[in-house]
């Protein structure tokens, strides 16, 4: 959490609501404290995993449904939890899991707050899909892709808080014109002593999500604060972020699309013009199949 000293005496009463806040959240069910913890081991093997999500009916349905969707578009259908976990990888099984338990947690779409948690959680999905298909285009192994989709779905949780904490206060920034670059984290940071970058990576330590979708969450604003191991998936995240905007997937305060901007980060991450432009191009079909993904991960279909 960033030091207090200098911040306004609102500031520091938000910083400190915030932080009350974000210690009252729910901790990530034991299950999946589980499957994080055996997928981070280097010796794990699917049947360490099958082993837990056997023992959890909703994760192991959850798990069945994904290898079965249209996501993956398989002729026959797949009934063994062994089978479907080496199918999808412990990855893909890694961060099903992550998105499950964090959308179960804070996706309340029952009030009315700072901004919609549809277009929110839209321009999130969308910000998953680019990144992933940038990953596959960079030649990340298939297995690893998955990592990248999770990094865009949840790069921007840290404005929950605010939207659930300072709804009217927060509203109004949200619907101040943003002049570009990092104008709304500069604008939260002056109204509650810290931005929504910051937030998600507390929120991602309180999770233990691991570094790299920690540094996603907490550097997508500011990717050559990254550390060096997560700053490639960082980046790529960014310039996804970029992308959903540039595609006209963008949710309340977010800064306008960046032409500039976006070139740089992309020559920088050795993508072409012609890469990009496939980008939009597949995007609305790509972002068709991962909102199965979403649905998959929300409250109704767990139940």
């Amino acid at each position: 959490m960033p030091s207090k000293e200098g911040h306004s005496q609102s500031g520091v009463s938000a910083i400190r609501r915030i932080e009350e806040h974000i210690s009252r959240m729910p901790s990530l069910p034991v299950t999946v404290t589980r499957v994080l913890d055996i997928c981070n081991r280097s010796s794990t093997s699917a049947y360490d995993l099958n082993r837990v999500i056997s023992l959890d009916p909703v994760l192991t349905g959850q798990v069945l449904k994904l290898i079965n969707s249209a996501y993956y578009g398989l002729r026959n259908r797949v009934t063994s939890l062994p089978r479907a976990i080496i199918m999808l990888g412990m990855n893909t099984i890694k961060n099903l899991v992550i998105s499950t338990a964090v959308l179960n947690i804070l996706d309340d779409r029952s009030s009315v707050r700072a901004f919609s948690m549809e277009k929110f959680w839209c321009h999130c999905l969308c910000s998953g899909v680019a990144a992933k298909w940038l990953a596959a285009v960079k030649g990340v192994a298939v297995e690893d892709q998955e990592e990248y989709f999770v990094g865009g779905l949840l790069h921007d949780l840290g404005k929950i808080p605010l939207n659930n904490l300072f709804p009217s206060e927060y509203g109004e920034i949200l619907t101040t014109e943003s002049v570009g670059g990092n104008d709304l984290c500069r604008r939260e940071q002056e109204a509650f002593g810290v931005d929504h970058a910051e937030i998600g990576g507390i929120i991602a330590r309180k999770w233990k999500l691991g570094d790299v979708l920690e540094n996603c969450m907490r550097y997508h604003h500011e990717t050559y604060r990254s550390g060096e191991q997560a700053l490639s998936t960082v980046r790529i995240v960014a310039l996804a972020d970029m992308s959903a905007k540039r595609s006209g997937v963008f949710c309340e305060g977010d800064s306008p699309y960046d032409g500039d901007a976006l070139d740089s980060l992309s020559s920088l991450c050795g993508f072409s013009q012609i890469d990009m432009d496939d980008l939009d191009e597949t995007l609305s079909e790509e972002l068709e199949k991962a909102r199965i993904f979403l649905q998959l991960t929300s409250a109704e279909e767990a139940e």
